[in-house]
Order: structure tokens, then C-alpha cells, then sequence
């Protein structure tokens, strides 16, 4: 699978990166287009918009400005391939273990998912010193860098009943839940909290409804049952409203 990203298809922005945000869809497919022309919406004008067709992921948010830095318009996007993961383990504010590097062996907590990618950045670890560009005024900046990792095979999570690296997969529970388990022990590893945080730090218990908001109680009601009848069967039934008339025969010719 290709890491770039058709612009179209907006979707292959990660579902993790997209919770995280706490922004809507049509934002975040607009904040990542590049277009180079488009037509005027008028009468004599057929609708064609000319934009850049792939992008590449980065470290920083698809819709940031450092993003939109780093894919320039008239510049081609590389061809970087990823292995696809279709069950996505490993969550912000997990315990892994490093399996690659000059901190090999060496545990942390995951501060931030990269999905699109299979990235994940680990506090305190793989750090990497950048010199900033000198300035005229005084002498150049060093900045620590946390470089990320690969979840395929850089890191592995910690089992939090012995704090070994171990193998997860998902199963369910005896009333339904899905839960993640260690191949290895068989226990449950629990999800972090850290994992429901949005971009503005706030979960869903300490989150202060406000007045225009809908209740929690009325948003987990069912007010809607698919039905095959029409509108008027469905008021038919609602007045009890028989229809005793017999249709009309008709012929096709």
C-alpha cells in the first residue's frame, strides 16, 4: 500500500489521527488539499479543479502548516510504501519496549500515534540532537528531537502484570467487550486513558457539557428504525388507516 495519499481519498488519514484532532472530516480534507486552479463556479464553465494528487505523511498533522511545508505544491511526492495493519494495538499512553536502536531494551510510554505512518513516539526515547540555523545575534540552538518508530518492528508492548515485552491480539469478553490480551500471559492489558485525550487534552469524563450541547442520555437513544414501508404507509400505520380499495387493473403494451 502506498503511504501518499490521493487527495480525493482524505480517508486514509488515520482513524487515530482524526480522533485525536477532534475536528471535522470536511476540515481536515480541506486543510490538506493543494489546488493549483479551479474553475469559476458559473453557468459556462464546466467544473475542473487541478490539485496536487499525493502527499506525504510526516511527523507533524496532516492539516498543520509544517505539514503543508513539507509538501510543496509544485514539487512530486516520493513513493514511500507501508505495511498496512488492519487491527491497530498500540495506543497513546501504552508501555513498549524498544527493539531497535542505542536505546534497545529500554521501556517508555507512547506520546503520540502516527498511524499513518505505523509510527509512534516515545517519551524520552530514540532522541536525536538537531543544530539550529546560527543567527547573526548570538550562536546556533540545539534541539532534542524524539525520532519516531516503527510499530512492525521496532517496539513491542510491555504486559503490564511482569513488565516484559510480549504479543497482543483482540478478543472478547464473556459480556461483549473487546479488550486486547497478551499472547504470552493471557491477561488483559487495559486501554490507556491517555488514548481518549483530544488535541485540547480533554477525555470524555472531564469534558463540562454546555448548554447548546446535546445530552450525552439523548444522543444514545435509537430515534430512528429502517423500515421498508414508504411515507405514507408509515402514516397509514401511525392513524390506523386501513386501505379498503381494490387498484385499478393495468395493462402493458
Amino acid at each position: 500500500m502506498r503511504l501518499t495519499a490521493v487527495l480525493g481519498e482524505y480517508k486514509k488519514v488515520g482513524e487515530l489521527t482524526k480522533q485525536y484532532s477532534n475536528l471535522p472530516d470536511s476540515y481536515i480534507k480541506k486543510s490538506i488539499e493543494h489546488v493549483f486552479y479551479r474553475t469559476p463556479r458559473l453557468r459556462n464553465y464546466l467544473r475542473r479543479t487541478v490539485k496536487k494528487s499525493e502527499i506525504v505523511f510526516t511527523e507533524d498533522r496532516p492539516w498543520t502548516l509544517q505539514s503543508k511545508m513539507a509538501n510543496p505544491i509544485y514539487k512530486k511526492a516520493p513513493t514511500i510504501y507501508v505495511e498496512p495493519i488492519k487491527e491497530w494495538k498500540i495506543f497513546k499512553g501504552d508501555r513498549v519496549e524498544l527493539l531497535y536502536g542505542k536505546d534497545k531494551g529500554k521501556q517508555g510510554i507512547v506520546a503520540q500515534v502516527i498511524q499513518e505512518r505505523n509510527w509512534v513516539v516515545v517519551e524520552g526515547l530514540n532522541k536525536e540532537i538537531k543544530v539550529m540555523e546560527k543567527e547573526s545575534t548570538g550562536p546556533a540552538s540545539i534541539r532534542v528531537v524524539e525520532k519516531p518508530l516503527r510499530v512492525t518492528d521496532q517496539i513491542s508492548l510491555v504486559d503490564p502484570s511482569d513488565l516484559l515485552p510480549c504479543d497482543v491480539d483482540w478478543r472478547y469478553t464473556e459480556k461483549g467487550e473487546r479488550v486486547r490480551v497478551s499472547l504470552r500471559s493471557g491477561r488483559i492489558i487495559p486501554m490507556p486513558i491517555k488514548a481518549q485525550e483530544t488535541y485540547d487534552y480533554k477525555t470524555p469524563k472531564t469534558y463540562i457539557e454546555q448548554p447548546k450541547d446535546t445530552p450525552a442520555d439523548v444522543v444514545q437513544k435509537v430515534t430512528f428504525e429502517p423500515s421498508l414501508n414508504t411515507f405514507e404507509m408509515e402514516i397509514m400505520k401511525k392513524m390506523n388507516i386501513k386501505e379498503d380499495r381494490e387498484p385499478a387493473p393495468v395493462y402493458w403494451y
